[in-house]
């Protein structure tokens, strides 16, 4: 069985960055690792933009390189075939957020559809993905969510946003492509799970298709997941799941100190960590019925997923089994995976520079809250800039 030192090795984890590309992934994760330097350069950033500065070409040299495939699929190419190369697939990922009318709605499952039509393509791109408030507004998956009456028109706006997601999976299912659903906030995540559910009962009747995700640093998810799974074998669909620690932690804790809710997250680290260990060999264990993409930067889960796998007699190129990272992080994760012959995909974010900057930021503020993380990879850069120097 693989030794606990696989993800040590730099000279693969690194064979696709140049010198100078790795001398620019030190430096950003060196400044990324300071949470005050995050904060002034967010905003002097966002400044810089609103203020229509002659910034996106500094932006697109640095930081959107370094996290991002490209502004278009095309441009995407040339990092989804290196990639590739190295056994590593790619999930385009179009990552334009905040937008809130029914025109970005509609172009939003335009773009989906036409990288489900790209990944039928191309083998190196076997999923797609979309985020349930790139379909419809937040608001309408919140009252939805909590059983308000809509208005005739809310009703209207809802039945877009079903005919949307059904556009989306009925063209997977035809393609053959698997698409994987975002989770987000817990106040919206009701809805956007019973739609999820009805997806998967429509088209994953044969095999996975559609795929929820669940954000293990709430507590509730695993004992939603068992629920889910006794509503498919009754119902004769199989799950689709995309496993998560979570992204909107701050946020979550705050909404329910402030309306005064049991907060929905799990009490510590810890804990998220034992849910999100908990539920992924609750999945392996039940891989006839339910398939699982990985989605960690975290080693540990890593290593107990591949010893599962081993345990359980679950081939390393399963189908059923996928690991993901975010492109321009956990490399030493990714290309040491797919050495092993485990399948891998890199969720790539692309999009204008200008519309991709909160979906940048965002994840900038998410590196500087795991500290143990950036040191990780500023060790692994630091260890390979001096291999290349012998």
């Amino acid at each position: 069985m693989t030794t606990p030192q696989l993800f040590d090795n730099t000279k693969v984890a690194f064979s696709l960055k140049s010198d100078s590309e790795l001398e620019r992934a030190y430096f950003l994760f060196k400044m990324i690792s300071h949470q005050p330097l995050v904060k002034i350069g967010t905003a002097a950033t966002n400044f810089a933009l609103k203020a229509h500065l002659p910034v996106e070409g500094l932006i697109r040299s640095t930081v959107f390189d370094h996290f991002c495939g490209g502004v278009n699929e095309e441009d995407c190419l040339p990092v989804i075939d290196k990639m590739f190369d190295k056994g590593v697939c790619a999930v385009l990922d179009f990552s334009v957020e905040g937008k809130e009318n029914e025109t970005h709605f509609d172009a939003a499952m335009e773009k989906t559809l036409k990288i489900i039509k790209f990944a039928d393509e191309k083998d190196a791109m076997p999923i797609a993905v979309f985020k349930p408030t790139g379909f419809g507004r937040f608001h309408l998956y919140q009252k939805k969510g909590e059983g308000l009456e809509f208005t005739p028109e809310e009703r209207q706006e809802w039945d877009r946003v079903v005919e949307r997601f059904d556009k989306v999976c009925k063209y997977a299912k035809e393609k053959d492509v698997e698409v994987l659903i975002d989770g987000e906030e817990s106040w919206m995540q009701d809805a956007a799970d019973d739609l999820c559910e009805a997806m998967m009962a429509k088209y994953n009747t044969e095999k996975p298709i559609v795929y929820n995700t669940l954000q293990t640093y709430r507590w509730d998810r695993l004992d939603y997941l068992k629920q889910l799974h006794d509503r498919a074998k009754k119902n004769g669909f199989k799950i689709g799941v995309k496993i998560v620690r979570g992204a909107y932690m701050e946020k979550e804790r705050d909404r329910a100190e402030d309306k005064g809710y049991t907060s929905p997250i799990c009490v510590s680290k810890q804990a998220t960590d034992d849910n999100f260990n908990q539920t992924l060999e609750y999945i392996l264990n039940h891989l006839s019925d339910i398939s699982l993409f990985i989605g960690t930067h975290n080693e540990e889960s890593c290593y107990i997923a591949m010893r599962l796998m081993n345990k359980l007699g679950i081939k390393k190129d399963d189908n059923s089994v996928w690991f993901g990272q975010l492109y321009g992080m956990s490399d030493h994760i990714s290309f040491n995976l797919a050495e092993q012959g485990y399948n891998v995909a890199k969720y790539v974010p692309f999009g204008p520079v200008k519309d991709v900057m909160p979906y940048l930021i965002r994840r900038a503020e998410e590196n500087t809250s795991v500290a143990g993380q950036t040191s990780r990879e500023l060790n692994l850069l630091k260890q390979e800039k001096a291999r290349r120097r012998l």
